[in-house]
């Protein structure tokens, strides 16, 4: 996916012919969000390296985990090692939210990753649970991020609110918790996404 994101990021800066009012867009005032695995993906692009190998551990402590049980229903075939991580260096800030196999990077993984980064945890996130994955970016990056826990969050909170047809075929990604409104929770994250990419890239270069 970063090599997709990379070469997204050339056409929208180059090529791209179909700007709305002939806007162009500025290839120094690059800003990457993502969640989950998009999470990783923006971390990978920004300069990070994970080392996969080190899912074969992760896995044998925490088999139940569900990234640990998607590899097994894959078969248990280990993960390729060999890659080689396509970096960007358009990249001047990122915000990640609940990053998929954070603890994957560690601290060499993650120090070329020297932009602004904003991360975002869900309290109560059953799918990459505490402190395995956002809070092991957070320790690792080279310089502390701004990092928000979301009280009483989920994984899937930071999901856009469904309709009501999505929610009554996927009621597992729709549903949170008793008391916690992903509406009103969409209106403060999304303000925060935004004013952080306004103050880390406005005087960028």
């Amino acid at each position: 996916r970063a090599p997709q994101l990379s070469r997204l990021i050339d056409y929208m800066t180059g090529d791209w012919s179909a700007r709305p009012g002939g806007l162009a867009v500025d290839p120094n005032r690059i800003g990457a969000f993502g969640f989950s695995a998009g999470g990783f993906t923006v971390l990978a692009a920004a300069g990070g390296e994970p080392d996969l190998g080190a899912l074969a551990g992760h896995c044998r402590e925490h088999p139940d985990f569900y990234d640990c049980k998607l590899i097994a229903q894959a078969g248990g075939k280990p993960l390729p090692t060999d890659i080689v991580w396509v970096h960007d260096a358009h990249i001047r800030a990122v915000v990640t939210a609940a990053p998929a196999l954070g603890f994957a990077f560690g601290r060499q993984g993650l120090a070329k990753v020297t932009q602004p980064v904003q991360l975002w945890r869900a309290e109560d996130d059953q799918i990459l649970p505490h402190p395995y994955y956002a809070e092991a970016v957070r320790l690792n990056l080279p310089a502390q991020p701004e990092a928000h826990v979301v009280p009483k969050a989920g994984h899937y909170d930071f999901l856009q609110p469904c309709n009501a047809e999505f929610a009554s075929n996927a009621p597992e990604i729709c549903t949170s918790a008793p008391g916690f409104s992903r509406v009103a929770f969409h209106a403060e994250f999304n303000r925060a996404i935004v004013a952080f990419f306004d103050r880390t890239l406005k005087g960028a270069r």
